[in-house]
């Protein structure tokens, strides 16, 4: 890969043996005429994913990069180790588990990146238009989203969903610190970028088990909040003139 793709397609994995070929195969298929790369990040996991990583690699050698984490260090953590070698103007994010559907990235990449983004877009948000969850995972969900979008007007109605395509720029303008990924819209917002919600499909994971518990998001979701709160009324970035910043506009 000699020249700089348009997308890093971002992909953090944790237990996922089973789903890495079909999810890695399908961003192929599905990506074909973007000029991609897809950037994996095994976080540290104890089952088969790490040698089916390296068959995708082997497989498909001038698309795809596998990191490997030497300790478990979250996804959060995993999306920026892979944001590290991301190459592309956008990063497009991807769970492991084949819930999000990469079709989803090639219509909205010719909508609105591929005719010219408007220069302060940031995020572009998945929304999920069916829920493949229990009843009780769905209130719950409505109920936490609800309450995050009170205290934080973050402009997204559904930040759980793990489809999300990221300007690399407005990316990399962010503070890390550990589940950050739930709060990616209101990151973004705070760091002078417009947030934009759409509609994506949602699918039921391919193989293997939901790593999230309710009682530990639950407890993580509260603090987790409650820094992002504080984060938030401390202020946004300052913007200089002469950077000839599409956000010194807004």
């Amino acid at each position: 890969m000699s020249t700089a793709p348009q997308l890093t397609v971002l992909i953090p994995f944790f237990n996922e043996a089973g789903n890495i070929h079909p999810v890695i195969d399908e961003v192929h298929s599905a990506l074909a005429g973007i000029d991609f790369e897809i950037v994996c990040v095994n976080d540290c996991s104890a089952d088969a994913t790490g040698a089916e990583l390296a068959e995708a690699r082997a497989r498909h050698p001038e698309t795809v990069t596998v990191l490997t984490h030497v300790q478990r260090r979250g996804k959060s953590a995993a999306l920026f180790t892979g944001l590290k070698s991301a190459r592309g103007q956008w990063v497009q994010l991807l769970d492991g588990d084949g819930q999000n559907d990469p079709a989803d990235t090639a219509r909205l990449w010719q909508e609105i990146i591929a005719p010219g983004a408007p220069p302060r877009l940031g995020i572009i948000a998945g929304k999920r238009n069916s829920r493949n969850d229990s009843g009780f995972k769905w209130v719950q969900s409505r109920i936490a989203n609800g309450v995050r979008r009170f205290v934080l007007q973050d402009d997204a109605k559904d930040t759980g969903c793990g489809w999300k395509l990221i300007r690399a720029s407005a990316f990399r303008d962010l503070p890390f610190f550990a589940s950050m990924h739930r709060f990616l819209p209101a990151l973004i917002k705070r760091a002078g970028w417009e947030v934009r919600e759409e509609l994506v499909n949602d699918r039921p994971r391919l193989a293997g088990q939901s790593k999230y518990g309710f009682l530990g998001r639950l407890g993580a979701g509260i603090f987790d909040l409650i820094g992002m709160f504080w984060l938030i009324r401390r202020g946004g970035y300052g913007i200089a003139a002469e950077w000839n910043d599409p956000r010194a506009n807004g």
